[in-house]
């Protein structure tokens, strides 16, 4: 799924990809997204033909800045939000969504988190492993330094799905 969302993603940002600086544009946003976050912008740079290592950095960059906000700040954020009666019923369901998947967070805590953010599967990744250990009140420095370990993790595995270094090391 994730692949599908990157692809139509360089589509429509097409006008941009037409120079370098447009391309890194596009993975460093797609980045900071949810859902895609780093996976999404390395199989775009792979799409893009972009440079294996910078297109890494640029990636981590922009999936490791919304990490503090939603750290330090979404739970304020959500308790604000459920008072308005369009946007309650929205927040409740994304808290939901995030507490199904807290058990994989929560009898580990920061290997928890760590694994769950970096191993790229569908439903983890840094903005819902922040909300759960924002929701169930982990230390925010800790969980800071766990999920940006676990971006780390995950664009290491997505480096070698995306740019088929698997591939090159099997043959």
């Amino acid at each position: 799924m994730t692949e599908k969302i990157a692809k139509f993603m360089v589509k429509a940002f097409g006008a941009w990809a037409g120079t370098m600086f447009g391309k890194y544009l596009i993975i460093f946003i797609l980045s900071m997204l949810p859902i895609l976050e780093l996976r999404g912008g390395l199989i775009a740079a792979s799409l893009l033909d972009l440079p294996m290592w910078q297109s890494f950095g640029i990636c981590f960059l922009g999936n490791i800045i919304p990490i503090p906000f939603i750290l330090w700040f979404i739970t304020p954020l959500f308790d604000r939000l459920k008072k308005h009666k369009g946007l309650g019923s929205l927040v409740l369901k994304l808290e939901n969504k995030a507490k199904s998947k807290k058990e994989q967070i929560e009898n580990l805590k920061y290997i928890g988190l760590f694994l769950f953010v970096g191993i790229p599967l569908p439903g983890t990744g840094a903005w819902t492993g922040c909300l759960i250990a924002a929701l169930l009140n982990l230390d925010k420095k800790k969980s800071l330094f766990a999920a940006i370990g676990g971006v780390i993790l995950a664009g290491i595995i997505m480096l070698i799905l995306s740019y088929g270094i698997l591939g090159n090391l099997i043959s």
